[in-house]
């Protein structure tokens, strides 16, 4: 293990020794910029405070969720998954829009997200780039890079220059937030998947820049991170091994949306011996899996990528992930949340639900019942850390083929866990079999009682358990599946489960007999044999079996939709107080007071709870009101809740009063455009340069997203009939073109192109005569940039090509404009990315507190008769109650197939770009805290109709999701009311 250290990288350039401790797991410890021996790791697994741990992680995108106070909702369901970690990405380009100018305010400050996270209990992995990726807009790398000459993500001094102030300054964040300094970030990670590497020419380079490597340790080292840095290779090719701890990034199941679970590639097996040949002394990090996947413009929808990524992937995918003995693993993402704004790149639209557990309206899908099923047993299975997998077994089945692997702890040298999964999981076939185990008492083939066969379903996998200790209880091994266990008042509770009416074993060692009591279920369903040394029990899979099997062993029997409901507060070990909570569908907190357990969380229905606790818990509270609770047969306490969520009205969008403005004045014979940008650049910083007299790339005059304007000044040599363009704006993007107020045609769009070669053709002009091309086309974001060297996110949005036909004209100028100000934007609030181009954005109207009492009444239903833009605003209230969550969003309705575009605004807050030619979003998730859940509230909608047959929504609704008792109270985001702008235009 080859570790970076601040004296280090200035004595031997990236090389640094790793200093061995006296622990016999051989511990490391980083040293950089001082001694840290808070969070080490051995070759089996990081410790934290000297205890060792499994690091189980979930990605989330603050920068997604510009609601500050939504944050602890969002970590707290991730911490009652089960997961101990967080992990986050921050996006450069978001915070120093403006070169030289870093916004760490209002919803883009990073604190309050750290300190939900402290309060929900998650460790944190800071992963601030500069390079990000996450299909946001420029992978996180800024706009105005592009006007910075050379290759980025190298050692090049030009971008060397333009990441290190970032990096001192989140560094310093990040350093301020660290365990060592009683925040909760334990690990950070430079760059982001730095595998593959470019030549200036675009010709790949087998090499990576270990300069630019080193360049980054040393930053980081210098705004005093010392915790262990990660990095996350692409795949496991050896890159970036400079850091303390290499990781790897594994996406087994695709991204192919529209792909069946027929589709789905054999899981892979060689994870742990690819990384123990890359880095045998560190952990096996896999520092992004598999929780969902991406979709683009004319996808197929988030829901469809749900469907081929749901609970199955993560019985399939995940457990073999186990198979590998990893012990440090990052479900990228367990919430993706918004691109609000223009955050997206062109391949992305307004969601980035990705499928995932917590969906974007922050509802629980399956899929998060799922994960934490798995996430409770590991945190209870402490021997996992030190296992290590052995020979794997393939062997044919009644049904198909079946893959075991056996992990053994190497450092107690007694336990085992086997990964029991389908060979070929898109197969749907059942498999019926036995297998022998390794346990204390010697080899056996389980099942043992009766002819029963062990089964595995198809799109499933199982573990199975040997010699494993659930406290004072030894269990010989289970073919039933551990969720978790508790040592309750002497009791050990453990909860085991399958599939409903899959048949499963359990054998203890026990020198005793003990009787076998079913306190709940059917007695025909549990059998038993009892020997000198064991007590075997094989019970058949019903909805709830309760068994006793004398005064200090309880065992819960339940399928697997029935272990869903089940929730481990604290799945730590050493807690002082342990509980298990049956019932709701989320529980978040539990808190001693005095003989009261008090209880917070969600319900969404009546909901029975069932309290399994010390019995010096007396009185149990859920969400501060009483819970009235009866003694079970088995010594636990059980209640009826039932939830109020009371019916509230929500506005008829389709019926409230809209007002409207033309929002395309530009195309008007007395148009001024004089404050617009004069593009009179001859020379560009980009690769790809243009035919053009003047640069005509918007990014080049600091625009970088939303609508762009170009406005051409031409006087007529005379006979003037065609006018041709090459034109790019990112996949999906469309664009007008007018000639003075004639309109020309447009390019509707299509989701794979970013570019598009048009002619239009002209009314011949007359010698002398004056004409202005207006061209408005969208920027559907900066492009990422994910090779090391490559500058693709300086692919330009604009004009490279235009020519006319007939004759050429005299070019007076070209003007443009983007949002107003650029990278000076107006809205600090909102950040850089809220806005683009169009004239009623410019001049602000769509904030809220704006007087459009002198618009004309027109509903977007009516919309356009013709091409061109309208814009449209409506005020109305709500007034939800507190106590409960009703996520909500804005629906379109059915796309009618039509060329027009719509951007959203809700109280000045862009959350939705709809595209109904192109989809496939339809549904706007809008989060309370952009919407005012107690007063009123301000939308505004931009439709751009690219036909002659003009444009207008079929139908808008607001509508709630999903309605939840729970919840937490939620502070409105900043949404400054509008002001007259200087200089607006």
């Amino acid at each position: 293990m080859v570790s970076f250290s601040k004296i280090a990288l200035l004595a031997v350039a990236a090389q640094a020794a790793i200093i061995p401790t006296d622990s016999p797991a051989g511990l490391r410890i980083r040293q950089a910029g001082g001694s840290q021996g808070t969070v080490t790791w051995d070759k089996y697994s990081f410790y934290v405070n000297g205890e060792r741990v499994m690091i189980y992680s979930g990605e989330v995108h603050p920068f997604r969720n510009p609601v500050q106070d939504l944050h602890l909702d969002v970590l707290q369901k991730v911490k009652a998954l089960g997961f101990n970690t967080v992990s986050i990405y921050v996006h450069w380009g978001i915070v120093e829009y403006e070169r030289g100018k870093f916004n760490w305010d209002g919803v883009f400050d990073l604190q309050p997200f750290f300190d939900a996270a402290k309060a929900a209990g998650l460790w944190v992995i800071a992963r601030p780039g500069p390079y990000i990726n996450g299909e946001s807009a420029g992978g996180g790398l800024p706009g105005w890079g592009s006007r910075v000459e050379g290759q980025w993500r190298n050692s090049n001094a030009n971008y060397t220059a333009a990441w290190q102030p970032y990096i001192n300054s989140v560094g310093k964040i990040i350093a301020k937030n660290q365990i060592t300094n009683g925040g909760p970030i334990i690990i950070a990670q430079p760059e982001n998947e730095y595998s593959g590497f470019m030549n200036p020419d675009g010709s790949l380079n087998p090499d990576e820049d270990k300069e630019y490597e080193r360049l980054l340790l040393e930053a980081f080292d210098g705004a005093g991170i010392t915790i262990p840095t990660v990095c996350n290779d692409a795949w496991i090719g050896g890159h970036f091994t400079s850091v303390d701890v290499y990781g790897y990034d594994n996406y087994p199941a695709g991204f192919d949306c529209a792909n069946p679970i027929t589709s789905w590639p054999d899981p892979p097996e060689w994870f742990y011996g690819g990384q123990r040949g890359v880095a045998p002394n560190t952990p096996n990090s896999i520092v992004e899996f598999q929780g969902g996947g991406f979709d683009s413009w004319g996808g197929y929808g988030f829901e469809q990528c749900y469907k081929d990524l749901g609970p199955e992937m993560v019985r399939v995918y995940n457990k073999n992930v186990y198979a590998s003995a990893t012990h440090l693993l990052n479900v990228y993402m367990i919430y993706g949340g918004t691109n609000w704004g223009h955050l997206s790149n062109p391949g992305g639209y307004s969601s980035y639900d990705y499928g995932a557990a917590i969906a974007e309206d922050r509802t629980l899908r399956e899929k998060y019942y799922e994960l934490k099923l798995q996430a409770n047993f590991l945190m209870v299975s402490p021997a996992y850390l030190t296992s290590a997998p052995g020979e794997v077994q393939k062997f044919p089945t009644s049904g198909s083929n079946i893959t075991i692997t056996e992990l053994w702890d190497e450092v107690g040298q007694k336990q085992r866990f086997y990964i029991i999964r389908q060979t070929k999981p898109q197969e749907f076939i059942n498999s019926a079999f036995k297998v022998t185990i390794n346990t204390s008492v010697g080899q056996l083939t389980v099942p043992q009682l009766g002819n029963a066969a062990y089964v595995l379903p198809s799109q499933d996998s199982k573990i199975l358990v040997t010699d494993y200790p659930a406290g004072p209880v030894n269990i010989l091994y289970s073919t039933l599946e551990i969720m978790t266990w508790k040592v309750i008042d002497g009791r050990t509770v453990i909860l085991l489960y399958a599939n409903t009416g899959e048949s499963g074993e359990i054998s203890i060692l026990t020198s005793t007999s003990r009787k076998v009591d079913v306190r709940r279920g059917k007695s025909s369903t549990v059998t038993f044999k009892q020997t000198s040394s064991t007590l075997t029990l094989q019970v058949v899979v019903d909805h709830e079996t309760v068994i006793a099997l004398g005064d200090d062993i309880l065992l819960y029997v339940v399928d697997r939709v029935n272990a869903y409901n089940f929730w481990v507060p604290d799945v730590n070990l050493k807690q002082d107080i342990p509980v298990i909570i049956k019932g709701g569908y989320l529980l978040r907190t539990t808190k001693f007071s005095g003989n009261t357990l008090a209880l917070t969380g969600d319900t969404n229905g009546t909901t029975v709870f069932e309290v399994i606790a010390p019995k010096s818990a007396q009185a149990y509270t859920w969400n501060g009101q009483r819970l009235d609770t009866d003694l079970t047969r088995y010594g636990t306490q059980e209640g009826r809740y039932r939830t109020k969520t009371p019916r509230v009205d929500i506005p008829d969008l389709g019926r409230v009063k809209w007002k409207y403005i033309n929002s395309l004045p530009e195309v008007s014979a007395s148009y001024d455009d004089s404050k617009w940008v004069t593009a009179d650049h001859t020379y560009t910083w980009n690769k790809i340069k243009p035919t053009t007299p003047v640069i005509l790339y918007a990014s080049d005059y600091g625009f970088h997203s939303g609508n762009i304007l170009w406005r051409g000044h031409f006087t007529a040599t005379g006979g003037e009939n065609l006018f041709n363009l090459t034109i790019q704006g990112g996949n999906a993007f469309a664009y007008s073109v007018w000639d003075n107020d004639k309109y020309l045609g447009s390019f509707t769009g299509a989701p794979a192109p970013s570019a598009h070669n048009g002619s239009y053709t002209l009314t011949p002009w007359a010698k002398g005569s004056n004409h202005v091309l207006t061209i408005l086309q969208d920027h559907m974001g900066l492009e990422q940039n994910w090779f090391g060297g490559e500058e693709n996110f300086k692919s330009f949005r604009g004009l490279s090509d235009y020519s006319f036909g007939g004759a050429t004209p005299t070019l007076k100028m070209w003007k443009l404009t983007g949002n107003l100000g650029g990278e000076k934007f107006a809205d600090w609030a909102r950040g850089g990315y809220n806005e683009g181009g169009l004239y009623a954005v410019r001049k602000g109207y769509h904030l809220p507190g704006f007087d459009d009492s002198k618009w004309v009444s027109k509903s977007p239903l009516k919309g356009l008769t013709g091409p061109g833009v309208d814009f449209y605003r409506a005020t109305f209230t709500l007034n939800i109650p507190d106590g409960v969550d009703y996520p909500m969003a804005i629906d379109f309705g059915a796309r009618t197939g039509n060329s027009y575009r719509v951007e959203i605004y809700v109280n000045g807050w862009q959350f939705g770009k709809y595209v109904d030619d192109i989809g496939p979003q339809t549904s706007f998730p809008v989060p309370q805290g952009i919407l005012n859940y107690k007063g009123e509230n301000t939308i505004a909608l931009s439709l751009w109709s690219l036909e002659d047959s003009g444009a207008a929504l079929e139908s808008i609704d607001l509508v709630i999701r999903k309605q939840i008792e729970g919840g937490i109270s939620v502070t409105n985001s900043p949404a400054p009311n509008y002001m007259e702008r200087a200089n607006s235009y």
